[in-house]
């Protein structure tokens, strides 16, 4: 029988769990983030929500954050919208607290690294998975293995400057807020209708993505890139205009063989983050 293994996604507004036995995710739960209590309360908190799951006899925690992350010792950098969850060292908190291997990761990297161990990224060896929300956030699959670089931070292109602000700003929700004054999903409806102004914040956002899928090509040539996120589901709106920035990409046979895929796997950040522990499981396996 499968083991069961416990995924948690800590955010600066919930904290959502899920167990994965059987193959499936099952038992999706979430609580608010108590952001604004101190460290020691909302350890606590995250505590008290793992034992709603200790009927399961889980063999390990997988723990995506939105921060940065020193992964060997599992400690907590930074954790955006909880001033408190500086520096913490959640692994030992829990490890000690649950005796059960404890693995923390960036949640981007546990996006890439879900969809090239449960997704549509499983055939590739190497790979990149790109988030597309309220921000922009980006992990790295190499030779099979995720590459997390120092306290978490490979991966990070949203952050390097680009036009008059940084990627970020042009290829997330960011991008549709700031020069449009709307939601990424009302101008999608509008566009499915034909609305013009829709139609073109989409033309530009597909143009900015194109540039920063170059920026990645040329660093790490993967063979796939794989988006997630609430925006990936309007990649029919930007599909044309990306594929059209990419088309000056200096290296045509790269390009040919790219395949840019769309995550198909809901709570993809329960995924990820439960597959901190199976690929650690598989390991010990072999």
């Amino acid at each position: 029988m499968e083991k069961a293994i416990l995924g948690l996604d800590i955010g600066g507004t919930g904290i959502k769990g899920g167990i994965r036995i059987k193959g499936h995710l099952e038992d999706i739960r979430s609580i608010p983030t108590p952001a604004l209590e101190s460290k020691e309360f909302i350890l606590e908190t995250i505590a008290d929500f793992i034992d709603t799951y200790s009927h399961y006899d889980f063999v390990g925690i997988g723990i995506g954050i939105p921060g940065l992350v020193d992964t060997p010792k599992g400690i907590v950098l930074g954790l955006a919208n909880i001033p408190s969850f500086q520096h913490v060292e959640l692994k030992k908190f829990l490890t000690e607290r649950f005796s059960k291997p404890v693995f923390v990761n960036n949640d981007a990297n546990c996006f890439a690294i879900g969809v090239h161990k449960y997704g549509v990224g499983k055939p590739f060896k190497n790979l990149v998975g790109i988030t597309l929300g309220t921000g922009t956030g980006g992990g790295i699959v190499i030779n099979g293995h995720l590459y997390s670089g120092l306290f978490s931070a490979a991966g990070e292109w949203c952050s390097a400057p680009y036009l008059d602000h940084n990627y970020e700003y042009y290829c997330s929700g960011k991008f549709f807020h700031h020069f449009y004054n709307s939601k990424p999903k009302a101008l999608a409806k509008l566009a499915l209708y034909g609305d013009p102004i829709a139609m073109k914040a989409y033309d530009e956002f597909g143009h900015h993505l194109g540039e920063l899928f170059k920026v990645i090509m040329y660093s790490l040539a993967p063979e796939a890139i794989v988006l997630g996120g609430s925006i990936r589901k309007t990649y029919p709106l930007f599909k044309k205009s990306l594929l059209k920035s990419l088309e000056t990409f200096a290296y045509p046979s790269v390009l040919a063989n790219l395949k840019i895929l769309i995550s198909e796997l809901d709570e993809t950040a329960i995924h990820g983050a439960v597959a901190l522990v199976d690929v650690e499981e598989d390991m010990v396996s072999i």
